[in-house]
């Protein structure tokens, strides 16, 4: 399907929020978890010409290999079925990437071709307790995952940014402790932050549901502390990478079906 840009919103230095809305708007299928995300099609280089929608097949016809556009995989803000829009957050990072670059110079009539959603998160009533981390990549699901919680829920949202003016406006539950974390920068292994405030945290009792997802390096540790260390029952965790620390987009995707890529040891199998 085929969207358009209805507006643009600046959330801070290195967060756009854009509005998107058209005609295609009602082959969009909403799921009920909180975490749905689509698959964009963007073109490698803006200067080629190619516009949406893409025919992939006639495309693979007539462009080489590295010519075709890219998928990406973004998380959707919010779906309004009145207004017949939803909305999605892109990382602003300068000139790497296909998103980013699109999405800071994305203007209103701009169109997008995507598919989806997918999604599996859904908060459950029956938790004692909430855990949710993240590092920037994670905050507008972590945004979702919280607009979505019990209004009695009780827990914690960590979420790592480079500095103060990169936090964002998130609502929450009166018993949900949202604790922004700053790094001080760029994030490298060194100054990551959340993976031992993750760990300082005082640990609830009862049944915890932890939804915890960013760099891949630090999901693995996580994984290894909230599984192996606090007994957090598998069924009760999503956590996955939405990136990896020195890879690009294609080498992180093309790494998943790889045991570097694994998150659960078992995948590697």
């Amino acid at each position: 399907m085929v969207m358009e840009v209805v507006a643009t919103e600046d959330l801070s230095p290195t967060f756009k929020r854009i509005t998107f809305g058209g005609k295609d708007f009602d082959l969009f299928q909403d799921s009920e978890a909180v975490d749905k995300y689509v698959k964009l099609l963007l073109p490698r280089d803006p200067a080629s010409g190619l516009t949406p929608p893409f025919d992939m097949d006639e495309l693979r016809k007539t462009l080489p290999r590295d010519e075709l556009p890219l998928r990406r995989t973004y998380t959707v803000h919010s779906v309004d079925y009145n207004a017949k829009t939803l909305k999605m957050d892109f990382v602003i990072h300068g000139a790497d990437g296909l998103a980013g670059p699109w999405a800071e110079n994305a203007k209103v009539g701009d169109l997008l071709h995507f598919s989806g959603p997918g999604g599996k998160f859904q908060p459950e009533p029956e938790a004692d307790w909430y855990l949710l981390a993240g590092d920037e990549a994670a905050i507008p699901a972590i945004g979702a995952a919280l607009d979505a919680m019990p209004t009695k829920a009780v827990g914690h949202a960590l979420i790592e940014v480079a500095t103060e003016a990169d936090e964002w406006n998130l609502t929450a539950p009166e018993g949900i402790e949202i604790m922004w974390l700053h790094r001080g920068g760029e994030f490298t292994p060194d100054t990551t932050v959340i993976e031992q405030a993750v760990k300082d945290l005082p640990w609830r009792e009862g049944r915890v549901q932890a939804f915890i997802h960013g760099e891949r390096e630090t999901m693995k540790s996580l994984r290894v502390y909230l599984n192996d260390e606090r007994g957090v029952d598998r069924a009760d965790l999503s956590l996955s990478a939405y990136w990896a620390y020195g890879r690009e987009e294609d080498a992180f995707q093309a790494e998943k079906k790889l045991p570097i890529g694994q998150i659960y040891p078992e995948a590697a199998l």
